[in-house]
């Protein structure tokens, strides 16, 4: 192909406007080293000489580039600031660029950047493939690919990648590398759930122990690691997801002392439970969960382990070690146990549904989804049975009042009584706390009240706005239910709920009788931000049957015997009196619920009530200093 003669003439005529460069020593120095020769073409920003002042070396480059024309220093010179040390012809652009891409190789790996890379690579779970072989034979997953499935592709930025365990007096380096990757804690932030909230909204700290390290336990500089992730998140307000697996504290770690001390001067345990109330803090364990490790998990906001976890506050050797006999590691803490005694907030078939519980659970306090659908909301209408005396699911009334798949019950293995939850309407987030009349009426005993009054703690730490579906005939009462504390567990709700300044808003499906329904409304109907039933709600100060008989046990004892046709019907007839009088529609006339409405009108209460709140705490009150564990 021929050259374009005008293209030609073009070039040597922008050449020729060009200007020669002239470079100059910026600074009194020696000539230490000379990069070109007269003749060479040298790119913009290439490196023409290098000059050494006070030990140190500065590099000269040209500013546009050129061919080297003269040169007027030699090696060891000593030149002055302003002293011309060489002069650049212009040459043709693509003389230029052909120097300047001969000048860098941008694939060329360093020795320095190849030491980092294949250092890096060693810590990998590609570096170790029988421990990995071995974990997924047990169908466990390696920690990195449980922070790899929570965190958004590429988000994940790893503190402490590098350090190994404190054994350099004991083991050899290159063991130490190969065989205690991060020192068994892989620890730094992420974006969860970036695709549906901002960036501020989707960071996290994450921090997961590696079973695969030295059991999961607890190593000097991990615990360096995790201090030091902690207090960022702590300052920036982040939440925590913590991976909890391990064996609990680590006495094999020689590097730091010559004396072997107590290490009880660590500050993990403290600067965990110091950002109680800050931000989230989420616990996610699989398999084994000992001692430091069981600890950290205890302290969480929300707990969510798999059905092969076992939790407990000492593992095999430290039972034995007590003198409490040998046990295996299965029979400490399983998951059925920790489940059903409220230790475990949500149980997870395996670490894959456990992230993803994570995931959606980190939803409800990163806030609102633009896209939500909800059930025919007329189905409503016939959840309460038209016999008053019939139970039925509250947990389907739940999941229609709800968008269509949000619901995510807390705690559902604990307080059968009471259920908690997180749910959306119209992409909302929402604390729950519903009456459960399939157990027991309804009634609240002390393990529901404690239960519901924890998961209030929770919702107003983290601004969540509470809905509150009562259907309860009071407080749980008799002689085996005061045994467990019920009068000082059960006013736990009326407290908590006192101390809310998130809004509340009650609904009254059907039952709302006596201190319970009080509860239920946070001390009384006036405190939500609106207190409605559906025309299914009766009050009353305690259930009617009993006002029935405690009110007019007179009139009673006079109409007969108990069982007797007439003091039979005279109770009937009272009931059906009392049962008149406390309808929702007549207790509504009277301003002790704001409404009676339709029951498939409730989704959009919900939402007209949540946007009529002002933004922000109401009340003026100050944030939650801190979350009960329990």
């Amino acid at each position: 192909m021929g050259v374009d003669p005008q293209q030609s003439v073009k070039t040597m005529n922008d050449t020729a406007k060009a200007k020669p460069e002239i470079v100059k020593a910026p600074m009194q120095a020696v000539v230490h080293q000379l990069n070109v020769s007269l003749g060479d073409v040298v790119a913009a920003n290439a490196e023409l000489v290098v000059l050494e002042a006070m030990k140190m070396h500065h590099g000269v480059a040209a500013a546009s580039g050129g061919r080297v024309v003269e040169i007027n220093i030699e090696l060891g010179d000593v030149v002055d600031p302003g002293q011309t040390l060489v002069r650049l012809d212009p040459v043709a652009q693509a003389d230029a660029q052909q120097a300047e891409d001969a000048q860098v190789d941008l694939d060329h790996i360093r020795a320095d950047l190849g030491e980092l890379e294949a250092r890096l690579a060693r810590t990998l779970d590609a570096a170790r493939p029988e421990k990995m072989d071995k974990r997924h034979a047990k169908g466990f997953r390696s920690a990195r690919e449980n922070v790899d499935d929570l965190c958004d592709p590429d988000s994940f930025i790893e503190y402490g990648q590098l350090v190994v365990a404190a054994q350099r007096q004991r083991r050899e380096l290159d063991d130490l590398i190969d065989n205690t990757p991060a020192d068994g804690l892989i620890a730094g932030f992420g974006s969860v759930n970036g695709d549906d909230f901002s960036d501020e909204q989707s960071r996290a700290a994450v921090l997961a122990y590696d079973y695969t390290v030295l059991a999961g336990t607890q190593g000097a500089f991990n615990h360096k690691k995790t201090d030091r992730v902690l207090e960022l998140a702590h300052d920036w307000q982040a939440p925590i997801v913590f991976f909890t697996e391990g064996g609990g504290g680590r006495p094999g770690d020689t590097d730091f002392a010559k004396v072997q001390g107590s290490t009880l001067d660590v500050m993990t345990f403290a600067t965990f439970a110091k950002a109680s109330g800050v931000a989230p803090r989420i616990a996610v364990n699989n398999g084994y969960c000992f001692a430091g490790n069981a600890v950290l998990f205890g302290c969480a906001d929300v707990t969510i382990a798999t059905k092969a976890s076992y939790i407990g506050m000492g593992g095999p050797a430290m039972i034995e070690g007590g003198g409490l006999g040998v046990v295996a590691p299965t029979e400490v803490g399983p998951s059925d146990i920790q489940f059903a005694n409220g230790v475990i907030d949500l149980l997870a078939e395996d670490e894959a549904d456990a992230v993803a519980m994570t995931k959606k659970l980190l939803g409800f306090f990163q806030g609102s989804l633009v896209t939500h659908q909800c059930a025919d909301q007329r189905r409503l209408r016939h959840i309460i049975p038209e016999d008053r005396k019939r139970a039925y699911d509250m947990r389907e009334a739940i999941g229609l009042i709800a968008d269509t798949g949000s619901v995510l019950e807390m705690r559902a293995g604990y307080g059968a009584g009471m259920i908690t939850a997180f749910i959306r309407v119209e992409g909302r987030p929402f604390g729950l706390i519903a009456n459960n009349p399939a157990h027991l009426g309804g009634a609240i005993d002390a393990e529901a009240a404690e239960k519901a009054a924890r998961f209030l703690q929770l919702c107003d730490a983290f601004q969540v706005p509470v809905l509150s579906l009562c259907d309860t005939p009071g407080f749980m009462v008799g002689p085996e239910d005061e045994k467990n504390a019920t009068v000082r567990r059960a006013s736990s709700m009326l407290v908590t709920g006192a101390s809310l300044s998130v809004p509340v808003f009650m609904i009254c499906l059907r039952k709302g009788y006596g201190l319970g329904a009080q509860a239920m409304a946070m001390g009384s109907f006036h405190v939500p931000q609106f207190t409605i039933a559906w025309p299914t709600g009766e009050f009353g100060p305690m259930g009617l049957e009993g006002a029935v008989r405690l009110g007019y046990s007179k009139e009673l004892e006079q109409a007969g015997p108990e069982g007797s046709e007439k003091r039979e019907a005279l109770f009937n007839k009272l009931l059906s009196a009392m049962y008149e009088s406390g309808k929702a529609l007549n207790v509504a006339m009277y301003h002790e619920i704001d409404a009676v409405i339709d029951p498939r009108d409730t989704r959009k209460w919900i939402t007209s009530g949540i946007r009529a709140m002002p933004t922000g705490k109401k009340g003026g009150k100050g944030k939650r200093p801190f979350i009960d564990t329990w």
